[in-house]
C-alpha cells in the first residue's frame, strides 16, 4: 500500500511540474489575467547568422525597422525604414 502511495505522488508532481511548464510555455500566468503588454516596443522580427560570430538582426522599435549587423566588435546600423501606413 505505501509504494502505491509513492507512485501517485511521484506522477502527482511530474503532472503539477507538465502543467506549469505548458503554462510557461503559453505565456505565463500574466496572460491568463490580461496583464500581458497588447503591443511591445522592441521585437525582434528575425536573424540572419552569416558566420559563428556575425548576423544580421531585423528588429522593430516603436514602428521603425531596423537592420542591424552584430560582430566580435560590436554592431552597426544598417539600414531604418518607417512604413507609410504606420504614420496614418
Amino acid at each position: 500500500m505505501e509504494t502505491v502511495r509513492q507512485v501517485a505522488s511521484v506522477l502527482a508532481v511530474f503532472a503539477i511540474l507538465g502543467a506549469v511548464l505548458w503554462l510557461l510555455r503559453r505565456g505565463g500566468v500574466a496572460s491568463l489575467r490580461g496583464w500581458r503588454q497588447q503591443s511591445k516596443s522592441l521585437e525582434s522580427i528575425e536573424r540572419l547568422a552569416l558566420t559563428p560570430q556575425h548576423a544580421l538582426h531585423l528588429v522593430k522599435i516603436q514602428g521603425r525597422e531596423l537592420v542591424v549587423a552584430t560582430h566580435p566588435q560590436g554592431c552597426t546600423l544598417l539600414l531604418e525604414a518607417t512604413h507609410e501606413e504606420d504614420k496614418q
